[in-house]
C-alpha cells in the first residue's frame, strides 16, 4: 500500500534532492496558528511537516520545544481538537504530515482509535519516541494495515547489534538522531554522525532523515549524499514563540516562510 511519505521520498530521490521536514507543535500558539503555520510552510516548498502532540513529559526535547508544549497544554487543547484542526486542511495542498507523539497519548486514546483519527485527519505517519523499536511489533502491524508509516529513531547510542531489529519495525523513513542528548540548535554537524550515516546507508533500505541540532542551511551540505532528509525543530519553534508574543502574526509568518524557504532551497540543491 503506497503512502504519501514514501511517494515524497521517491520523487525527491529521482530528482536528486533531499527532503526538508520542519517540526511544529500543535496548538502553539493556538490551533488557528497551527493551521496558518502549516499553510506557510507548504508555501515555502517544504516536503513533509512533523506535528508535535503536546505532552507534559516529552522525551529528548530541549528547552525551546518543552516550552512550546507547555504553552499549548496551558490552553487545555485536546487530542480530538488537534485532529479536527488537521482534518480541516485535508482539502488543501499541503505536504504529508507526520505525528510526533508519545505512546502514552496513543494508549490513553486507544491505539486503534488514535490510528483511525490519524487516517481521518490526513496524517501519513507517526514517530513514537518513547516506544522502543524492539517493542513496536503490534503498533507497526496496526499502522501498516491502515497505510500509515511508523518511523523509527536511531540514536548515536543505539547499539549496532540492535539496528536491524529496530529497522524491521519501521517504514517511511528512519529518523537519525544527530547527537546524544536533547533537541536544540548546534554550531556544526559532528563527524561521528557522518560516519554513522555511512554505516547506516548500507544497513537500511529506508531513506535516512537527520534531526536534532540541524538549524541552518549550511548544516545541510555535509549530509548530502549521506542522508535523504533533514529535520528542523527548535529553529522553527522559535517562530511559534514569536507568534505567541507578537501581535503581528502575519509578520512572524513571513519570517517563518523566509527561513523555511532557505532550508528548502538548501535541501533541494542537487549534488555537483
Amino acid at each position: 500500500m503506497s503512502n504519501r511519505i514514501q511517494e515524497t521520498f521517491a520523487t525527491l530521490k529521482n530528482s536528486g534532492k533531499m527532503a526538508f521536514m520542519p517540526f511544529i507543535t500543535a496548538a502553539d500558539p493556538d490551533l488557528e496558528g497551527t493551521k496558518d503555520a502549516i499553510r506557510t510552510l507548504a508555501a515555502a516548498d517544504v516536503d513533509l511537516i512533523e506535528i508535535g502532540f503536546p505532552y507534559s513529559d516529552p522525551v529528548a526535547d530541549g528547552p525551546v520545544i518543552q516550552a512550546s508544549y507547555t504553552r499549548a497544554l496551558a490552553k487545555k487543547i485536546t487530542v480530538d481538537q488537534i485532529f479536527t484542526a488537521l482534518a480541516e486542511l485535508k482539502s488543501e495542498s499541503i505536504p504529508p504530515l507526520v505525528a510526533m507523539v508519545s505512546y502514552a497519548i496513543i494508549f490513553r486514546t486507544g491505539v486503534d482509535a488514535f490510528l483511525d483519527h490519524c487516517v481521518q485527519s490526513g496524517i501519513a505517519g507517526l514517530i513514537v519516541p518513547d516506544l522502543p523499536g524492539a517493542e513496536a511489533d503490534d503498533l507497526f502491524e496496526r499502522t501498516q494495515s491502515r497505510g500509515l508509516c511508523l518511523v523509527q529513531l536511531i540514536a548515536p547510542t543505539t547499539p549496532r547489534s540492535r539496528v536491524k531489529q529496530v529497522l524491521a519495525r519501521g517504514s517511511g523513513f528512519v529518523y537519525i538522531v544527530a547527537v546524544a542528548g536533547t533537541t536544540g540548535e548546534r554550531e556544526s554537524v559532528a563527524s561521528s554522525l557522518l560516519e554513522q550515516l555511512e554505516w547506516l546507508r548500507e544497513e537500511a533500505d529506508l531513506p535516512l532523515a537527520v534531526g536534532f541540532g540541524i538549524s541552518r542551511p549550511e548544516h545541510v551540505d555535509p549530509l548530502r549524499n549521506r542522508a535523504q532528509g533533514v529535520i528542523v525543530g527548535t529553529a522553527i519553534v522559535r517562530f511559534l514563540e514569536k507568534m505567541e508574543e507578537n501581535g503581528d502574526r502575519d509578520a512572524v509568518l513571513g519570517e517563518l516562510k523566509t527561513f523555511a524557504e532557505s532550508m528548502s532551497h538548501a535541501a533541494h540543491q542537487t549534488a555537483s
